[in-house]
C-alpha cells in the first residue's frame, strides 16, 4: 500500500489504514512499524492512539463488524436472511475478518449483539427456545464458518495459464471423475452459477426451517 500524504493522525484514521493494509496483504502483514510507514510516521507516533496491535486488531474488526448489521428482531426469516447475505458479503470483502471472529479472547461487543439479535429475531420468528438453540447454531456457523472456508480454500496458481490442463493433472477424471466434473463446473456458464453457493445453502437452512415452523 502507498505511502499516503503525512496528514494529522487520529485513531480513525490509523484503523482506516490498517483495514485497507490487512484487506491487501493479510493479516499476517500487520504491524505498527509497516502501518507507520503507510502512514507516513514514526511507530512510536501510532501509540498516542493506539494501545498495541492487539487493539489495532480490536478496532479493525468493529470496523468490518460494523458492516455486519443484525438482523431486525421483529423481521421474521426475511431479516434473518438480508442479515446473513450481509455480514456474508462484509467477510467476503475482509476475508481475515471470520479467522478472527473465531479466535479466542476477541469476542466484540457488536458481535454479541449480532448473536442476541439473531436469537431474538429466531425467537420473535414464533421458534421455540428447543428450535431456536440448534438453529441459531446452524446458521451463526454458516455465515461464519462458510465464510471462513472460502477465505482458506485452494485457488488454482496465479502462474497457471491453462486451468483446465491444470485439473485435468491434479485430478484426471479416470480417478476422480466426480471431482474432475466438480471441478470443470467452476469454469463454465450455467444454471449452477446463478445462485452463490452461500446463499444456495442459506436457502437451504431458512426453507427447513420453515418448515419446522
Amino acid at each position: 500500500m502507498a505511502a499516503t500524504r503525512r496528514r494529522p493522525l487520529n485513531r480513525e484514521r490509523i484503523l482506516e489504514a490498517a483495514l485497507e493494509l490487512v484487506d491487501e496483504q493479510g493479516i499476517e502483514a500487520l504491524s505498527m512499524r509497516r502501518l507507520a510507514q503507510a502512514l507516513g510516521y514514526e511507530a512510536m507516533s501510532l501509540y498516542n492512539h493506539v494501545a498495541n496491535k492487539d487493539d489495532l486488531l480490536d478496532g479493525i474488526l468493529d470496523l468490518v463488524l460494523a458492516e455486519m448489521k443484525p438482523p431486525d428482531v421483529d423481521g421474521g426469516l426475511a431479516a434473518i436472511r438480508s442479515s446473513s447475505l450481509a455480514a456474508h458479503d462484509a467477510l467476503t470483502r475482509h476475508p481475515w475478518a471470520a479467522g478472527q471472529l473465531t479466535a479466542s479472547g476477541r469476542i466484540r461487543p457488536a458481535r454479541i449483539e449480532f448473536m442476541d439479535a439473531l436469537l431474538g429475531a429466531l425467537r420473535n420468528a414464533g421458534f421455540s427456545a428447543e428450535t431456536t438453540y440448534h438453529a441459531y447454531h446452524v446458521l451463526d456457523a454458516h455465515i461464519v464458518g462458510f465464510s471462513l472456508w472460502e477465505a482458506s480454500h485452494g485457488q488454482i496458481p496465479a502462474e497457471i495459464d491453462d486451468v483446465r490442463g491444470f485439473i485435468d493433472q491434479m485430478v484426471p477424471s479416470g480417478t476422480y471423475p466426480h471431482l474432475h466434473e466438480h471441478a470443470m463446473q467452476h469454469l463454465e456458464d450455467g444454471s449452477h452459477q446463478d445462485v452463490p453457493a452461500f446463499e444456495y445453502g442459506l436457502d437451504l437452512l431458512l426453507e427447513s426451517l420453515e418448515r419446522l415452523r
